[in-house]
């Protein structure tokens, strides 16, 4: 069970008419303090109902959810609370600039700290400073979504609840976003993210729920060592001659690996731990080759939504 400074959900229930089917039925699950929880599935699989029941804003019909021990609209959660919703309602004839002082003011934070505040906000998720003061209604759809984000920040919150935050996101912003829930995660922070960027819930996400049909058929810990091997897939920068296969299966064999396929400018391993991993590195390295990034092979999640790995998955 999760720690009262975490999230419990326990058979929660909700419907939103008599007769009608349920957007969410019997779903319990803990959150830990600090952790990053993914939420996926299908198009009206209940996920957005769910993050709206953890914030408060929809009552369930059956169960009970506490967080930090309280009631979801408990004042003192809700003051520690940070939301990004799926579908973003700004008032559109202000400034992102003055938007943000507004929502500063909202949440009762010093006046005197309000324009640094803003600006510092504005500058973490990477909105020009040239477009701070231009009218929202002339904003895209990343800049809306990098504002959003600055608005759910404000005042440090202890809870995040995040839904479909890089939607229209341009590259630079998602991996902006990455780091910031990367930054929040060494803080403390929970967070609750629903995407269906699946890569990018493998990168940042402790453990992930498949949500269908409004109930939780598997949680998947992504913090867990795999049992068996792990595909691993190294890249460096090409230069010189093709990288000789056999040599590389050599290194890969004196680390305990296994070299799968080879392209010039990347290598894909088997490995058993990240001890393994550790070793295949310096090998890599010490035969000269200048390694820039070494990363699982994303896919993990891609399982659920395959159609013998949903079955599977139920």
């Amino acid at each position: 069970m999760a720690s009262a400074a975490g999230i419990t959900v326990e058979e929660l229930s909700k419907t939103y008419r008599r007769g009608a089917r349920s957007a969410l039925s019997g779903v319990s699950l803990t959150v830990a303090e600090g952790e990053i929880l993914g939420l996926i599935g299908p198009n009206g699989a209940g996920k957005t109902t769910f993050i709206g029941c953890l914030l408060g804003l929809l009552t369930p019909t059956a169960g009970r959810i506490r967080i930090d021990g309280r009631a979801p609209d408990d004042l003192e959660v809700r003051r520690a609370t940070g939301y990004l919703p799926e579908r973003l309602q700004f008032d559109r004839w202000m400034t992102g600039r003055r938007f943000m002082a507004f929502h500063h003011a909202l949440a009762g934070l010093p006046p005197a700290r309000r324009a640094g505040d803003v600006t510092a906000a504005l500058e973490r998720v990477g909105l020009e400073s040239e477009r701070r003061d231009v009218p929202i209604r002339k904003y895209s759809r990343g800049m809306l979504q990098r504002l959003g984000m600055a608005q759910a920040l404000l005042g440090a919150p202890r809870f995040l609840f995040l839904d479909e935050p890089a939607s229209g996101v341009d590259p630079a912003g998602v991996l902006a976003f990455r780091d910031i829930l990367t930054e929040l995660k060494g803080r403390g922070t929970t967070v609750v993210l629903n995407s269906h960027q699946l890569d990018q819930l493998e990168r940042v996400c402790d453990r992930v729920a498949y949500i269908e049909a409004g109930t939780i058929k598997h949680v998947e810990d992504l913090r867990a060592a795999e049992l068996g091997l792990r595909v691993v897939v190294v890249r460096w920068i090409p230069g010189g001659a093709a990288p000789d296969r056999e040599k590389l299966a050599a290194v890969a064999q004196q680390a305990g690996a296994a070299l799968v396929d080879l392209a010039p400018d990347r290598g894909r391993f088997t490995v058993e731990s990240d001890e393994q991993i550790a070793a295949l590195l310096r090998g890599l390295m010490d035969a000269g080759h200048a390694v820039i990034e070494a990363a699982p092979e994303a896919g993990r999640l891609e399982k659920f939504f395959r159609p013998a790995g949903a079955k599977g998955a139920a």
